[in-house]
């Protein structure tokens, strides 16, 4: 099986070689690496200064086939074992090529070149054979939203006998102006979703790969609980864990994939992502903040809340991520914005830890779901760079409380609620934290639950609202 990226040279892209260290791969060679079902090649079939292209070729190994067949693969037929299209068609087996060989790429690092990471450049993909559980319409409905133009031609059954009509194969082509990781990571997830076939067995990990894969554009995608449901394999509860973590991304409820729930069934509570967003927004309202930064903002989930209040009159997202800039400004769509609203409305690269004289003068500093993502002995920094620099009046810190997730079925014991977590705190320990932090910066500090207050184990949210001592 068969996958090209192609590049061209234009301003945005000059030299097309440089395609070579976005991928890390050098196009001067060509390079061999074992995966599960065979030996996947890289190879750069065109190098030149006008266009780049590197091919990925998937060498199936049947023995290697049969003895990891699992999922959903197996088929009536009785000899689908030895019979099928696998070393030839674009499936999960060519996703999990592109996973292995291109991983740092698709993570959107290039050590070599960090400035071309975040560089959306001009992209061609061809795939030969492609299944398409779904048709033409579906290829579209998924890859076009996506930024992509979209060409698909019909593969027929046999050329020299017409009337068979076609097979559910096609050729796709796609061209757009995308980062690397970006396209890389599109393709790892809606090849097998199109498929809808996986050659292993589907389980937790699965999300979490999802999550990675696909979290930050699969969140507002028209199709997201297609893609999600085949991407698991069906499989209900794993669909129904993805949906939800990706409401919390896209800050809105999740549906529930329930071909049979009733329509007229009452309507689930919030989820928590909007229950802390509307716990910061009553607060800083409570606080009489009209300046606000978000410190550590992510893809700008409570930017939008805030940006959408007039009483708001000045926000400012702040990352140390440029991706998640770049996402944020993707879903907020600025340029759609009344002009008072957009003027209202800033961006910046930064970081939590570290003092910029850009954060200083505002009411009120938000820091949602941040800390835990610091190493703890990072957090003085961060300290420092908030309460003694920045120096707002307001400062408002949510954070998960660890009592609480014994609560969450799908947490095992001592599992944290995000890969990324350093630490989580109980109640006491964050109490404890932010007592010490407003005793030692000026400041007072009073505590709110976010979600349901359970009498055992505390809230899922833990809201700290620290407040400048007047001088």
């Amino acid at each position: 099986m068969l996958l090209t990226l192609s590049t061209s040279a234009t301003t945005s892209m000059p030299v097309p070689a440089d395609l070579g260290f976005l991928l890390h791969k050098h196009p001067d060679r060509a390079q061999s690496f074992d995966v599960a079902s065979g030996t996947v090649h890289v190879i750069w079939p065109e190098v030149s200064d006008e266009r780049a292209t590197v091919a990925v070729l998937l060498e199936v190994d049947p023995v290697a086939l049969v003895r990891g067949r699992g999922g959903r693969g197996d088929t009536g037929f009785s000899l689908s074992q030895y019979v099928n299209d696998r070393p030839y068609a674009a499936s999960s087996m060519l996703s999990v090529a592109l996973g292995k060989v291109f991983r740092t790429a698709m993570s959107g690092r290039c050590d070599a070149r960090p400035e071309l990471a975040g560089r959306a450049i001009p992209l061609e993909v061809h795939v030969p054979a492609l299944p398409t559980r779904g048709g033409a319409d579906l290829v579209e409905r998924l890859f076009a939203p996506l930024g992509w133009s979209v060409t698909t031609t019909a593969i027929v059954l046999d050329e020299q006998v017409p009337s068979w009509g076609v097979s559910p194969y096609v050729d796709l082509r796609l061209a757009g102006v995308l980062t690397v990781a970006d396209a890389l990571t599109q393709l790892y997830v809606l090849m097998p979703v199109l498929d809808d076939t996986k050659h292993y067995w589907v389980n937790t990990d699965e999300v979490d790969k999802l999550m990675r894969a696909g979290g930050h554009w699969l969140a507002d995608h028209p199709e997201r609980e297609l893609i999600t449901s085949r991407y698991l394999g069906h499989h209900h509860t794993l669909v129904q864990d993805a949906v939800g973590r990706l409401a919390e991304l896209d800050e809105t409820e999740a549906e529930v994939l329930d071909e049979g729930s009733d329509p007229g069934a009452p309507e689930r509570p919030a989820s928590m992502a909007q229950l802390r967003k509307a716990a910061v927004v009553a607060a800083l309202r409570s606080e009489g903040a009209t300046t606000v930064v978000d410190l550590g903002c992510g893809e700008g989930a409570l930017l939008r809340a805030l940006v959408a209040d007039p009483a708001f009159t000045r926000v400012t997202g702040v990352d140390v991520s440029h991706r998640a800039l770049e996402i944020a400004t993707r879903r907020l769509h600025p340029d759609r914005m009344p002009d008072s609203q957009r003027a209202r409305l800033e961006l910046l690269q930064s970081s939590a830890t570290y003092r910029d004289d850009r954060l200083a003068g505002y009411d009120a500093v938000v820091l949602m779901e941040v800390v835990e993502h610091v190493d703890l002995p990072r957090l003085p920094a961060l300290e420092r760079s908030v309460f003694a620099h920045a120096r707002p009046t307001s400062v408002l810190v949510t954070t998960p409380n660890v009592e609480h997730n014994v609560r969450f079925p799908n947490l095992r014991a001592g599992e944290m609620r995000h890969r990324d977590h350093r630490f989580e705190w109980t109640r006491q320990e964050f109490q404890t934290w932010a007592g010490t932090t407003a005793t030692a910066y000026g400041y007072t500090v009073r505590f709110e639950p976010v979600g349901e207050d359970d009498p055992e184990v505390g809230p899922p949210t833990q809201l700290a609202v620290f407040r400048k001592v007047a001088a």
